[in-house]
């Protein structure tokens, strides 16, 4: 389980959860499309729904994904629940987050209870989180195509370098 990425200084990964395609939307947000199109890496942490989709965000950079919930049977067998990316100095833990009991925060916490990561993306609430908690990044990038109570849609960008930083990315047209 694992990949390792640290080739560069500096790296950009797109971070994104929740996308639901082609439910949700036929296309991906042009607004992303840019930010995809410059992306070292990208990191999804669940709910694509089809394979089609894995397929089309992989032609923009390699992807490190899991499965969520509404996942195709195919997609689990292409991705696993649980990934753990080695960037530059840093080691990023990835899950969508659903299950039963607990918050989804602490399900993705108690995920990586018995790993050293720096950060824990994860995702499942379409709810954009950003905050440390035990010297851990906890980053949720929301959805850009189901933002459901939330004012915005929302992706985010992790930018590695010397340090982990991460920014979401709001938008509040999915076009």
């Amino acid at each position: 389980m694992g990949l390792e990425w640290s080739e560069q200084s500096t790296m950009k990964i797109v971070v994104l959860s929740d996308t639901h395609m082609p439910k949700k939307a036929k296309h991906l947000p042009s607004i992303m499309v840019k930010d995809l199109e410059t992306a070292d890496y990208i990191i999804h942490a669940g709910d694509w729904q089809t394979t089609e989709f894995f397929h089309e965000l992989k032609q923009y950079a390699p992807i490190i994904g899991v499965t969520g919930n509404v996942d195709s049977p195919e997609l689990k067998t292409l991705l696993d629940k649980k990934e753990i990316l080695r960037a530059g100095d840093f080691k990023i833990g990835v899950v969508h987050g659903h299950g039963t009991g607990k918050t989804t925060e602490r399900r993705a916490v108690d995920t990586f209870m018995m790993d050293e990561v720096d950060c824990i993306v994860y995702g499942h609430s379409h709810i954009p989180v950003k905050k440390e908690s035990n010297g851990i990044l906890l980053f949720n990038p929301g959805s850009p195509t189901d933002k459901r109570r939330q004012k915005d849609f929302s992706y985010g960008i992790l930018t590695i370098g010397g340090k982990i930083e991460a920014e979401h990315i709001y938008f509040d047209d999915k076009s």
